[in-house]
């Protein structure tokens, strides 16, 4: 084992960049205060100008992009950038990405790697430097479009985020069935060539009883040896109230709590290194 992977290497990523304004300004104070050390943009959503702007303007932000291929806010939603007919089966009958991930990955292939590209292809034109991929709601990650996932990033020359057991990543829990061997296959071709695969993701704790800051203490507690990306959803308070009153406090709560100085405390607790996927990208390109 390489033994920077035999330490606790951290990814401390805020998904849903560009979903709201509360999630990029989330993004940029939370980056700069150091307790955010990645994020990735939903290309589709109507905040993505201002994150792009963000980051092309500061360099220092380490941004990807959150592959989007469902839309499971309401009424608030989004639709693909290609534009794909309803046989393509990327969308329901108002154009719209599907809620779910199931009824999403019956999408044929082609149409899906076409709105990646096309997600990816904006990004760049938006003129920040794309540190890696990810996958909103694990979608383009599933064993449909996993081979598909890896290419695009490939062709692109950025690293796509990958798990290395399917079976411990929380959007396996709402997916549907799952073809676990033909994933598996994907990551031993992965590993194979060398990409960047992670042992753990660990996610916001969306129904945690206790409060935020006991639960967020036993998350950094449970981080394992090795390399994982802890998956959050930060947000400022004032607009994702409006989009989901009821699950919005997840959000402010998380990033009320990440602004303080207990996030650096058990950083330091748990000898954990933080990393950004800028880094890992360039170990990989290195």
């Amino acid at each position: 084992m390489n033994e920077n992977y035999a330490k606790k290497r951290v990814v401390i990523h805020e998904d849903d960049v560009g979903m709201n304004h509360g999630a990029n300004e989330a993004y940029v104070k939370l980056s700069r205060l150091g307790t955010c050390s990645s994020g990735s943009v939903m290309v589709p959503c109507p905040w993505f100008p201002e994150a792009a702007e963000l980051a092309h303007r500061d360099g220092s932000l380490d941004l990807g992009v959150h592959l989007t291929l469902t839309s499971e806010q309401k009424p608030y939603r989004w639709r693909p950038l290609t534009a794909p007919p309803r046989s393509a089966g990327l969308t329901d009958e108002f154009g719209y990405f599907w809620p779910d991930v199931p009824t999403a990955r019956k999408a044929h292939p082609e149409a899906v790697e076409a709105e990646l590209r096309a997600q990816l292809d904006i990004a760049k034109a938006a003129g920040f430097d794309i540190t890696h991929v990810d996958a909103h709601m694990g979608t383009a990650q599933m064993p449909e479009f996993t081979a598909i996932y890896r290419q695009v990033a490939k062709d692109y020359n950025v690293p796509a985020m990958l798990i290395k057991d399917l079976s411990r990543y929380n959007p396996a829990t709402y997916a549907g069935n799952i073809d676990v061997a033909r994933y598996d296959a994907e990551i031993a071709k992965a590993g194979e060539a060398g990409e960047l695969l992670f042992d753990a993701v660990l996610e916001t704790p969306w129904s945690r009883s206790t409060n935020a800051e006991t639960a967020y203490h036993e998350l950094f507690k449970a981080i394992p040896q090795g390399l994982t990306f802890l998956s959050m959803h930060f947000s400022t308070p004032g607009d994702f109230e409006a989009i989901n009153p009821p699950d919005a406090h997840h959000r402010t709560e998380e990033y009320e709590l990440f602004m303080t100085p207990k996030v650096k405390e058990w950083i330091t607790e748990f000898d954990l290194e933080i990393v950004g996927m800028r880094q890992l990208r360039d170990e990989l390109r290195a």
